[in-house]
């Protein structure tokens, strides 16, 4: 079995690690709490979880399929809610799923991909019996929060590369590849909005849920969560648009070169033309002037010279040059 943890818990302590096939009778116990981690089940190992914990059919399939959007789920006797997950590693982003099945007195999760491992969660928990044993909604407080403080450091990454870009198109130093850099960035940008956005949502419906899988007293709790999704998801917008005016600034300075470059190639291209035509009318003539005017040639020449000169002059006086 994929389990990662199965722990019992009563009266906000743990009274020990507990085997599948004993979880139904510790869940008939008044005031115990079980919480078991799954990792990439397959669909008979999760079928066998949703037969000791009576999950729903519908909540089941969406954690066999995965790539759910961020949502949450009420399915009467339990909640179901669905986190996109995301923290760095060796400076590239790592995403991943977090499905989390909320009971009376039960807690499942489900990891897919690159999503953290829960330990530092359990064992922050396990070290707060006074509020573990206001039960599942605590656990969910708990995941939700590790799974949004891990977007800030992300958030921060992002607005330094950021930083770096303005620096290098404002520097002159851009290139192609500082286009490239601005829509992975951007495309980052969009992996950390997608899965931020629907949370405002989810811990909005949290704050003001009833049920009594929720008590009322932890509202204050996610109402902190709901407070970091505002401000990260605000971060995200400004960097997003901050982004777009790069990119646009990068474009323009882009096409401003090119103009200068385009500029001087005319500007040179008219200097050539002068003796290019004056060669070219001087060849047509059949009889040729040095014939009769032994300097000729010197006096083309420096004919040649004192336009293109005048012509140098005036465009490098203009800002071809």
């Amino acid at each position: 079995m994929p389990i990662v943890s199965s722990s019992a818990y009563a009266d906000g302590r743990k009274i020990g690690t507990i085997a599948l096939e004993d979880i139904r009778q510790v869940l008939q116990t008044d005031g115990a709490l079980i919480w078991v981690g799954l990792y990439e089940p397959s669909e008979e190992e999760l079928r066998r979880v949703q037969k000791e914990f009576d999950l729903h059919d519908l909540a089941v399939e969406d954690a066999l399929r995965a790539h759910q959007r961020p949502k949450i789920e009420d399915y009467g006797e339990s909640l179901f809610v669905v986190l996109r997950t995301a923290h760095l590693h060796e400076g590239t982003i790592e995403r991943g799923e977090t499905l989390i099945f909320v009971g009376h007195n039960y807690v499942v999760t489900v990891r897919h991909g690159g999503a953290l491992p829960y330990a530092d969660v359990l064992t922050r928990c396990e070290t707060k019996p006074q509020l573990l044993r206001r039960g599942p909604g605590f656990v969910l407080y708990a995941l939700m929060d590790f799974v949004v403080d891990h977007y800030f450091p992300i958030v921060e990454t992002l607005e330094d590369k950021l930083e770096t870009l303005e620096e290098e198109i404002f520097g002159g130093t851009f290139d192609r590849a500082t286009t490239g850099q601005i829509y992975g960035l951007k495309r980052d940008l969009v992996g950390i909005k997608r899965a931020v956005s629907p949370l405002i949502d989810v811990c909005n419906r949290l704050v003001r849920y009833d049920a009594e899988l929720i008590q009322e007293d932890m509202r204050l709790y996610f109402r902190d969560i709901y407070d970091h999704v505002i401000r990260i998801n605000e971060t995200v917008d400004n960097v997003r648009d901050l982004l777009t005016t790069a990119l646009e600034a990068n474009l323009s300075l882009i096409a401003v070169r090119q103009n200068e470059v385009m500029k001087k190639l005319a500007a040179w291209a008219a200097i050539l033309a002068i003796p290019t035509l004056i060669a070219g009318i001087y060849g047509m003539n059949f009889e040729m002037p040095e014939l009769h005017w032994p300097f000729a040639y010197p006096g083309i020449l420096a004919v040649m010279g004192v336009l293109c000169g005048l012509l140098y002059w005036w465009f490098d006086r203009a800002g071809w040059l």
